[in-house]
């Protein structure tokens, strides 16, 4: 199957400290794809090669066929890609709904000058938009919390309304930087079963890093280790888990 997203030994300096070393991986369409390794490993360095947010000095990033390596963010989130942060980045004065609305903006074709001469039309294509934002609020269960201001909510809540921007992209690959980090047991499996969700049902792609290995192995269709800036392996869960590499990286046992 070929892929939707394909990252071509990419490599990634600071300095003189290398973050990724000539890392290569293929996401096929419709799959989970996890990347996990120790802290340190290039994992969050990679998911921001491939957002744009870093560009690498070597290697290719390429997205649905088309070479997207020097595409600036917002023309890969116009594209289809979407991502969440290890750190929430919401706005936190604001609404859980206006922060949703603001994910949508790169697909708005109305602007200042648009939206006052052709009111009607921008008027439209808003409520186009507000119609998909509460469908993204029904599928995240968030509807008792549409109107709170971000800051208030719990840190588990305001990992599902990140989640919530990202699909307001209407991406069809989302990145997800430590979605279950800092969250309880019960808020944990609630997003397992929001990932598992938007994989089949709403068809988006996922690229998971993820510190629990027990939902990694559950979940995942694929896996692709990494370990101080280099992939050490790649393939199915239950091989991965057995490899001498991923062990040792984890673990620090000889092999």
């Amino acid at each position: 199957m070929d892929a939707i997203l394909s990252v071509e030994k990419v490599s990634l300096s600071f300095g003189g400290i290398h973050a990724l070393s000539e890392v290569s991986l293929d996401v096929r369409p419709g799959e989970i794809f996890s990347i996990i390794g120790p802290n340190g490993a290039g994992k969050t360095s990679l998911l921001n090669s491939i957002s744009g947010f870093y560009r690498p000095q070597e290697g290719e990033v390429c997205f649905d066929g088309q070479e997207i390596t020097h595409l600036a963010e917002h023309k890969r989130a116009e594209l289809g890609i979407a991502r969440t942060f290890q750190n929430i980045e919401l706005f936190k004065h604001m609404t859980v709904l206006d922060n949703l609305m603001l994910g949508a903006h790169v697909h708005l074709r109305s602007g200042i000058l648009s939206g006052s001469v052709y009111w009607k039309w921008a008027e439209k294509e808003e409520i186009v938009f507000r119609e998909t934002i509460e469908e993204i609020i029904d599928f995240l269960e968030i509807e008792h919390i549409r109107y709170q201001t971000v800051g208030h909510l719990s840190y588990g809540l305001q990992k599902r309304v990140e989640l919530g921007r990202a699909l307001a992209l209407d991406p069809r690959v989302i990145l997800l930087d430590e979605p279950m980090a800092g969250m309880t047991v019960e808020e944990k499996e609630d997003m397992v079963r929001f990932i598992l969700d938007l994989n089949d049902e709403r068809d988006v792609t996922v690229v998971l890093i993820e510190h629990d290995m027990g939902v990694v192995m559950d979940v995942s269709d694929r896996v692709a280790v990494l370990d101080f800036g280099k992939k050490i392996a790649e393939g199915e869960p239950d091989a991965v888990k057995e490899d001498a590499q991923v062990i040792k990286a984890y673990l620090g046992e000889d092999v």
